[in-house]
Parts: structure tokens; sequence; C-alpha cells
């Protein structure tokens, strides 16, 4: 490369960078905020292994290796808690993960524009409700005492049913709920990726005899299966993070052998008891398994071509 066309790729990459000066400045704020809020915190995994105390402050406290870790694992519900935070997690995944691709594909055969936007909106709303209100609906519904269904029960002289106190009923409820909540949001992602569809390929398939059945099995899902691996993906990291608002506010003394999860077990020993080192101990574990869970899962794509990255 001569003198003169090192210099002009100099200025073209100076007036490529000035051009995108806009673009770094609106990139600032995200990256303040995955510094302060997501990477400078990772800091404070050190507390896992020491013996934190206010006092000393992280830094100061003493170290004590890995006495955090056995003192967890020798506990006899740190198996049973791990148990129930990843089979929460992965009935929530087989049975909310398909629901929204199901809808998004049954809301694009509908022609009826109007129908439509209504099934949207119905479908969307619940997920800017908080677990409190979606609680809240839950106990109306379910309760033992007052709750709707108990109280058709009861016109039909059948006696009421403890819903929420049998851990089967208990989970389905859990699982509905989260799937009730979460739908629609995942929904209307699906719905965008459908529109990149070329609508020829429809065509094509009518053309050659396939029913709607068929066309969405071999044109809409495989239209939209990079969307479906890389949210797959995402959700695979989050398969030990079973939300703390739906757990504490749905669960009982009833039934906690299956609702005592990592998230709440954090919450009433760290915050509770003040055992911080244990509690980070135990997030500490949890984060190592979900970041082991979206290598594998990504690891698994990469042989269909799909991986992240």
């Amino acid at each position: 490369m001569t003198q003169s066309e090192r210099s002009a790729f100099r200025l073209k990459r100076r007036r490529r960078l000035k051009q995108n000066i806009p673009l770094f400045i609106m990139l600032v704020p995200v990256i303040a905020y995955y510094i302060l809020f997501k990477y400078w915190p990772m800091g404070g995994l050190v507390i896992a292994f020491k013996n934190y105390n206010f006092a000393d402050g992280i830094l100061g406290s003493p170290w004590v290796g890995l006495k955090n870790f056995h003192i967890l694992f020798s506990s006899s519900n740190t198996l049973q808690i791990l148990w129930n935070t990843f089979w929460l997690s992965f009935l929530s995944l087989v049975f909310g993960f398909p629901m929204p691709i199901f809808l998004a594909i049954l809301l694009n055969e509908v022609r009826k524009s109007w129908f439509k936007r209504w099934v949207q909106t119905i479908v969307y709303l619940p997920h800017f409700f908080s677990w409190v209100i979606v609680s809240g609906i839950v106990l109306e519904l379910f309760a033992t005492d007052y709750g709707s269904i108990n109280k058709v029960l009861g016109l039909f002289g059948i006696e009421p049913i403890t819903f929420l106190y049998e851990s089967k009923s208990w989970l389905a409820i859990f699982v509905g709920s989260g799937v009730w909540k979460e739908m629609g949001f995942s929904t209307i992602i699906y719905l965008a990726a459908l529109t990149t569809i070329d609508p020829s390929l429809y065509e094509s398939a009518a053309m050659d005899g396939a029913t709607k059945w068929r066309q969405m099995w071999h044109v809409t899902i495989p239209g939209i299966r990079h969307t479906i691996i890389l949210l797959l993906i995402l959700a695979m990291g989050k398969i030990m993070e079973v939300g703390f608002d739906q757990v504490y506010n749905l669960q009982n003394a009833g039934v906690s052998d299956v609702s005592e999860v990592i998230s709440t077990y954090i919450y009433k020993i760290g915050l509770g008891n003040a055992q911080f080192s244990l509690t980070t101990a135990m997030g500490f574990f949890e984060s190592i398994i979900s970041c082991s869970l979206v290598l594998i899962a990504n690891r698994i794509a990469r042989k269909f071509d799909q991986a992240l990255f």
C-alpha cells in the first residue's frame, strides 16, 4: 500500500468515525447501564469466599475459601431447593415456550384485522400486570373459602377443593399463571418475525396442493426458526432463575416442599437471617449452572447452523 493510499484510507476512516459519532453517543447510556448494573456487581461474588460482615466490608472480611459452599451443600434443604428451582423452570419452559409460537401462527392466519388486533390486546395486557395483581386474581379464582371456582362447585354440592394447598394443583396454577401473563409479549416477537416471510412461498405451497396445516409446518415454522432458536437459547440461560415475585406471592406453608426456590431462599436466609456469604455462594452456583446451560444450548444450535455466538 502506497503512502497516498494509506492517507486516503485514514481519511476515509476518520470521516466514517465522525459520521457515526451520534450513534456512539446513543450507545453510551446502554454501555453505562451494563457496566454499573451487570458487570460492576460481579465483584461482589467474592463474598461467597469470605465470612462477610458489615464492619470489615467486602475487602476486609476474612477469607474462608470454599467453606460456604461446603456448608451449603451439606444442608439437606439445598438439593431440594435446587430441584424445585429446576423443576418449576423446566415446566414453565416446556409449557410456556411453545404457546406464543402457536398463538402467533394462528393469529397470522386470521384475516379479520379487527379481531386480530383485539386478540393481541387481550393476550398482551397481562404482561403489564405486576405479580401482586396476578396473584390476587389467582386467589380470587382458587381460594378455598371465597374462590370463584369453589363457589361454583358449591352450587353443585361439591366440597371446596384446596387448589393452592396441594402440590400438584399448585404447580399447575403456577405454570398456568406464568404462561397467561407472559404469553402475549413473546407472541408480539414471533408476529414480527412472521412478517419477514416471503408471501410467494405460501402461494407456491398452495399451488402445490399444500393445506393450511402443511403450509404452517413447511413454510411458517422454518421461516421463524432463527427467532425460535434465539429465544430458546436465552430461555435456557434463565432456567435456574424462577421469578421471585411469582413464587413469593403464590407460595404458602402447605406447598413449601415444591415452592421453595433459590430466589426465595436468598431472600429469607440472606436478608432475613443476614447470612450474606452463604446466599452469595448459592447465587454464584446458580450463575454457573445458567451459563453452562447457555453454552450447551448454543453448542447444540451450532450443529444446526443456528448458533447465537
